[in-house]
Formats: C-alpha cells, sequence, structure tokens
C-alpha cells in the first residue's frame, strides 16, 4: 500500500482516538432516501476502501442506514478494521416502511440498536456511539439524562468506547456533558445553518470535536450567489468552498461528507484543502448573516 497523501485538516483526538479531521460519511451508500441496497454495490465497496487507502480514519454510520445496509457494507469492504481506523455511530432512531425516522431512545431500545450495530459491522465494542436527540424535523428540546445514561451503562459493560450526542440543542449538550464524558456533538451546520456557531467555540474551548452534517444543505441544497462566486473565482465548486470554510471556521469541527463516488470523494478531498482568503472568507460569511436576518 502506498502512504496516503496528508488529509486537509490534519488530526483530532476523540477521547483517546486520533482520527483524520476530513472523515467520511457512509449514509449516501444506501439506495434512494437512505432505504434499501446501492444500486452499484461494488462501487460502494470501492468508495470505503478508497476511503481508507487515502489516510480517513474516520467514519460515520448508523445502523439506520439502509437499515443495516451501510453497516454490512462497512463489514463488507473493511473487515478486520486497520488499528487506525475508528467507526463512529449512532442510536436513538429506527426507520419505518416509508422511510420515516421514528425515535427509539428508550434503554431497551437503544440497547437493541447498540448490539445491532456490533453485530453488523463485526465489532466487540463500539468506538464512539452518538444519541441521536430530537427528530427528522430538527433538534427538540427534551431531557436526555435516561436515554444518556442507558448508553452510559452500556459503556460501563465495554460495548462502547466514546460517548456524543447529536441533533441536539445547545441545552442538551450541556446537560450531556453534566452526565458523562462527551468527546463529540454531531449536529446541522454550514454557511447558511449557522445557530451553533456560539456552541462550536464553547465546545473548541473544551476540547470536544463539532460534526457537521449537510455541509451544503442535505437533500435541499444551498443555492448561493456569494457561494458561487466564491466557488467561480477560486475556479472550484461550492461543495469545495463549503468543506474548506468549515475547516477553517474552527480546529475542532471535524467533516464527514459522504458520497458513492470514487471520483467525488477525491473532489471533496482536494476542494477541502483549498486555502480561502479573509475577502473569501468575508463574502461567505454574509451568507449565514442574510440568513440570520431573514429569520
Amino acid at each position: 500500500m502506498n502512504t496516503p497523501t496528508p488529509l486537509p485538516g490534519g488530526t483530532w483526538t476523540l477521547g483517546d482516538l486520533t482520527v483524520s479531521r476530513f472523515g467520511y460519511g457512509a449514509m449516501q451508500l444506501a439506495g434512494p432516501w437512505v432505504m434499501g441496497p446501492p444500486a452499484d454495490h461494488q462501487g460502494a465497496i470501492a468508495v470505503l476502501r478508497e476511503a481508507v487507502e487515502l489516510g480517513i480514519t474516520h467514519i460515520d454510520t448508523s445502523d439506520a442506514y439502509g437499515p443495516r445496509i451501510t453497516n454490512e457494507l462497512i463489514r463488507e469492504a473493511l473487515h478486520p478494521y486497520p488499528e487506525s481506523l475508528h467507526v463512529v455511530t449512532k442510536a436513538g432512531a429506527n426507520r419505518d416502511a416509508s422511510g420515516g425516522w421514528p425515535t427509539a431512545r428508550r434503554p431497551e431500545d437503544l440497547r437493541r440498536q447498540v448490539l445491532d450495530n456490533l453485530e453488523a459491522l463485526g465489532l466487540e465494542t463500539l468506538d464512539l456511539v452518538n444519541l441521536r436527540l430530537g427528530n427528522g424535523e430538527g433538534p427538540v428540546p427534551e431531557p436526555v439524562a435516561e436515554s444518556l445514561g442507558a448508553l452510559v451503562e452500556m459503556q460501563d459493560e465495554g460495548l462502547i468506547r466514546h460517548l456524543g450526542v447529536s441533533n441536539a440543542t445547545a441545552d442538551q449538550v450541556g446537560e450531556a456533558i453534566s452526565i458523562a464524558t462527551i468527546v463529540c456533538v454531531q449536529n446541522m451546520y454550514n454557511l447558511a445553518h449557522r445557530d451553533d456557531d456560539d456552541l462550536i467555540d464553547m465546545l473548541a474551548a473544551q476540547g470536544i470535536a463539532y460534526v457537521p452534517f449537510f455541509p451544503l444543505g442535505g437533500f435541499t441544497p444551498l443555492q448561493s450567489g456569494a457561494l458561487s462566486a466564491v466557488a467561480a473565482r477560486l475556479d472550484t465548486t461550492p461543495m469545495a468552498v463549503a468543506l474548506a470554510w468549515l475547516l477553517q471556521r474552527s480546529p475542532n469541527i471535524l467533516l464527514i461528507p459522504g458520497t458513492s463516488s470514487v471520483a467525488h470523494l477525491r473532489e471533496n478531498i482536494a476542494g477541502a484543502a483549498l486555502v480561502l482568503s479573509t475577502d473569501d472568507l468575508a463574502q461567505l460569511d454574509e451568507i449565514g448573516r442574510q440568513t440570520l436576518s431573514r429569520g
């Protein structure tokens, strides 16, 4: 195997796990709307193997993707896993027949999900489990003690190594930190969706990672004249600019962009390595300000 070129952003430490700040999100490996198998099974396997070949050591997944599909693909492609590779999963929601994401955070639900993740991935211990809060519409203010406590029990049993929270409000993050050692927060955040700016800075001060999902808006991609203008000036794509902006936004931000294409994976890595100028950053910052003013 060739020695991989250093990935943009360097590394971050999740508890005692060192991961590349540029990671890979496996959600897109499942079929349409994250249901069923991929159209190109071998292509999905190739993307996962290429990610590791390129030096990515942080893969994000969930047994709800497919459901189970992405975990089975990860196991087929990468098991036995390299010692440097860390697979991060989540628990707190199931999938229904129509593709919905009903919540499932009772202690017995969470135990079943953790065991399902372990089985599908072929592991005895999960490196990191994010407790998925809220619902498919976003964060919902509600207590986290009972559900997080169930994961802490499984951590004490050796089934889970580290804990995080996902789709959480700032208050829920604070509550979680008061209950357990939290090593990351995974929320929606991008150039236009800047609600977590203060939270990111607070977490950075505490050495806690922030993992943004939907860096370009998710299923409804961000449309922005400012973003397009910066991308055109740099002769690159809006996604490249969005990823580079996130890496430069704060050192505790870890990226997990997803793709089912090897070529697109390489493009994302190259794009994230862009160095944005002060003028670029000022122009891009206006996107978030405009969104806030409309809200």
